[in-house]
């Protein structure tokens, strides 16, 4: 299975859930995450690297460009907000099976967003690691039930 996780610039919240689901060492199971408006080679944000540092989970990661090449790749797509959804339905009509926000995924249709911690402090980063960790523990028990 290959899961890729999209939020707006490939720097925060995508490449957080990218490295925890990663963590969880789960087989045959590829994860990446991607950015609609990511500027290639961007690094992560630094709080956000801090972040995961202190959750001891290691992560190397530059910023890429949502594609169609990786919109083909996924197997599941898993957006942060329901623009960035509807972005990739728009733009990849073709995809639109396979592409759900991941509290929708996981969270039995909840229509809410992961908040940007972008330019925020280190608890609004924090905040946004631990409801990542939690719904990305709701993810792992659902890919194991299937």
């Amino acid at each position: 299975m290959r899961i890729l996780f999209v939020c707006t610039g490939n720097t925060c919240r995508s490449p957080m859930a990218e490295v925890i689901l990663q963590h969880k060492q789960l087989d045959n199971l590829e994860v990446r995450s991607a950015g609609i408006y990511a500027m290639p080679n961007a690094q992560m944000s630094p709080y956000a690297q801090q972040v995961l540092e202190e959750a001891q989970m290691p992560h190397q990661h530059l910023a890429t460009q949502l594609s169609k090449d990786v919109i083909e790749w996924a197997d599941l797509i898993l957006t942060m907000t329901i623009t960035h959804k509807d972005t990739i339905i728009f733009n990849y009509p073709e995809a639109e099976h396979k592409v759900f926000t991941l509290k929708e995924y996981t969270d039995e249709g909840s229509l809410e967003n992961i908040v940007d911690p972008y330019g925020g402090n280190k608890p609004l980063y924090e905040a946004t690691f631990e409801e990542l960790k939690a719904l990305i523990d709701q993810l792992v028990q659902k890919l194991e039930k299937n």
